[in-house]
């Protein structure tokens, strides 16, 4: 609560390139808390706290506010690439968050595509009706949807098939084992071809 009060939080962008070509595709925002004695905190030091202390979908909406203010920045510059942001599974528990990201989105005049929300099959199969509902809201919002950590969740391809998201993330550990290890590079293949089968973008994580 401290840091979004004092305006600790910091906003770093981890680029996503194609593989074929090396060019920019976008990026991914990241928040760090640049803490007054502890100096710069990974989200994996803070991020655990902030879910358990319902803190979590405030930070969410910094993370909206501040990813759509450097969209904005950056289209004057006649710059334009999709950013992502991740989305708690608390998130989903909010009542305001369609409105809440619709009127973010209407504010800075966000271009269509230009915001990408990440979510986790973890987080997907809390409540796997109620996800729907939410992705479908959002996809109205005229956003992209991505799953995120995709092979470590427990969703069925029957369930993928009726989520109307536009990527897969491959987790890092199938894709940082995938030239060491045949099980990981089998999942890596067969996974692009299921994405590829059902008109998804590919990411591969790390």
């Amino acid at each position: 609560r401290r840091a979004l009060e004092r305006n600790e939080l910091v906003l770093f962008f981890q680029p996503k390139a194609d593989v074929g070509s090396g060019r920019l595709q976008g990026a991914e925002a990241l928040v760090r808390w640049n803490h007054p004695t502890r100096g710069l905190m990974s989200p994996a030091e803070f991020v655990p706290l902030a879910e358990s202390t319902g803190m979590v979908t405030p930070l969410t909406y910094w993370m909206l506010d501040a990813v759509l203010r450097h969209s904005f920045g950056w289209r004057r510059n006649g710059q334009s690439h999709p950013i992502s942001i991740n989305l708690s599974p608390h998130d989903f528990r909010d009542p305001q968050l369609l409105e809440r990201i619709g009127g973010a989105l209407r504010t800075w005049g966000a271009e269509p595509g230009s915001i990408e929300f990440e979510l986790t099959e973890s987080a997907l199969m809390e409540d796997p009706e109620g996800a729907l509902r939410t992705l479908a809201g959002l996809k109205r919002l005229d956003v992209t949807l991505a799953i995120d950590d995709y092979g470590t969740g427990y969703s069925s391809l029957s369930y993928l098939r009726r989520l109307p998201v536009d990527t897969i993330k491959i987790d890092q550990s199938f894709v940082r084992e995938m030239t060491s290890s045949r099980d990981a590079a089998t999942i890596v293949r067969s996974t692009i071809a299921l994405a590829h089968d059902l008109s998804l973008k590919v990411v591969a994580e790390g």
